[in-house]
Order: C-alpha cells, then structure tokens, then sequence
C-alpha cells in the first residue's frame, strides 16, 4: 500500500524523510527574512537620515540631534563643497568656433564632462533660447562642467536647423549622451532639473551632490529669454567652414 505524504507538513516522519533526500526539504518560512530586510531598511535610513541635508538645515537640527553625530556630517559636507569648489573652474558658457571642438571639447571632456549645445542660427527658434539660458544657470552653478555652445550649421555644415538645439555631452574623450532637439527633455517645458537628471545620468553629477538640492535654483517661473545671454565668451573670432564632423 502507498501512502501519500504531504512533504510541506511539519511532521517527525517527515524530518526523517528529508534527512534521507526522499522529500525535499521544507521551503524556508520568508516572512522572517522579509522583516529582517524592513529592520535593516529602517536602521540604513535612520543613519542616513542627514544625508540630503545643506550646512543650514543641520544647524536648525541642534536642539534634536546628537552633537558629535552632526559634526561628522558638518565636515562631510565641508569636503563636499572644498572639492566642488577646486574643480569649479569654469562657471560660464564657452562660445565656440569649428578650430576650437577638437582642444575644446574632445580633449577637454577627458579631464571633465562637457556639455556642448549646438544652437539655431535662427531667433525664432524658441527651444534654441531656451535652451541657451539653461545652459547659462548650468555653467553657473556647476563650474566642475564644462558647458560650451556652438552654432549647429557652423559645426557641421548644412546642419538642419530643425535638429535644434542638440545636445553632445562628451566624457573621457567619446560622446556619452546626446539630444536631438528637446522634445525627449520636455520641449519648450523643459526646466533645469530636467538636465540636472541627465547630468547624473552620464555620472558628470552624483545624487548625493549637495548643489541639487531643491530651492538653490528656483525653476518655477514661466519666463522664458528672449534672446542668447550675452555672458557667452568666444574663445575664437576665426571662423572655419571646413565641413568635417565633430571628432
């Protein structure tokens, strides 16, 4: 006569069954293992409860946190901004020219990011303006970047203007990223988060990075320039309509 076995029941005979490899063994219960992933969830979070925080927003934690514990990330965030602002050496859009994308751009990007926006060469083209005052607030704010700008039609000739603006981030030499237009970003909606993200995307920003924190650079207005900043430095009055591509 054959008897069945429940091989999930918590029996003796079972026990002796899975101990000779007649049944296998009993699932493991996961629920224990579930709550110990929350427990250790909530303890990481806890510890890194100060995590996002700015200089000014631990002081106002003084009267609720441990002392030493906010010293240590005082001084965290002390190193952060020490070497934000030894690599911040540029803080300004680079306006190019065709002689300049090979030292400017290719060769500059193994050293750091560089973000390069080819324009329109026409001023109706409001996502082009639009873009360029991104680009300003960028470089302003992320002077570890290096965000230059560049006619489209003067980098490559016969670039369509329907095409901008473009956007070619290079890092370590190749182009990491690119956007045609900024349809893929939000078009004329497009705000400066919207490129902080692609900035963390291509690893030129690190989430943690203290410079995105929210209201450091308020984006919520509608006002939208009229025309190309005029910070834009030439590095260049030469203009080469040799039609090579970007290298």
């Amino acid at each position: 006569m054959q008897v069945e076995v429940n091989p999930n029941e918590d029996t003796e005979w079972n026990d002796i069954l899975r101990k000779h490899g007649i049944i296998p063994e009993k699932p493991q219960d996961p629920e224990p293992l579930i709550q110990e992933a929350l427990v250790e969830a909530e303890r990481k979070a806890h510890e890194n409860r100060l995590e996002d925080k700015d200089l000014d927003e631990l002081d106002e934690l003084e009267d609720i946190e441990d002392e030493s514990f906010l010293n240590q990330y005082r001084q965290k965030r002390l190193a952060e901004l020490s070497t934000i602002t030894q690599a911040s050496v540029h803080n300004q859009v680079y306006g190019l020219q065709k002689p300049d994308f090979t030292r400017e751009v290719t060769e500059a990007s193994k050293n750091c990011v560089v973000c390069l926006n080819l324009t329109s060469s026409s001023s109706n083209n409001v996502e082009s303006r639009l873009l360029s005052e991104i680009w300003r607030r960028l470089a302003a704010k992320y002077g570890d970047i290096k965000f230059c700008e560049m006619r489209g039609n003067m980098c490559i000739e016969g670039y369509p203007d329907r095409n901008t603006p473009t956007i070619l981030v290079y890092k370590d030499g190749e182009i990491a990223k690119q956007y045609v237009t900024l349809m893929a970003l939000g078009g004329t909606s497009t705000r400066v988060d919207d490129l902080e993200n692609m900035l963390v995307e291509v690893g030129a920003l690190k989430e943690s990075d203290v410079r995105l924190k929210k209201g450091g650079d308020d984006d919520s207005e509608d006002e939208r320039p009229s025309k190309p900043k005029s910070s834009i430095r030439n590095t260049t009055a030469t203009v080469d309509n040799d039609d090579d591509d970007w290298d």
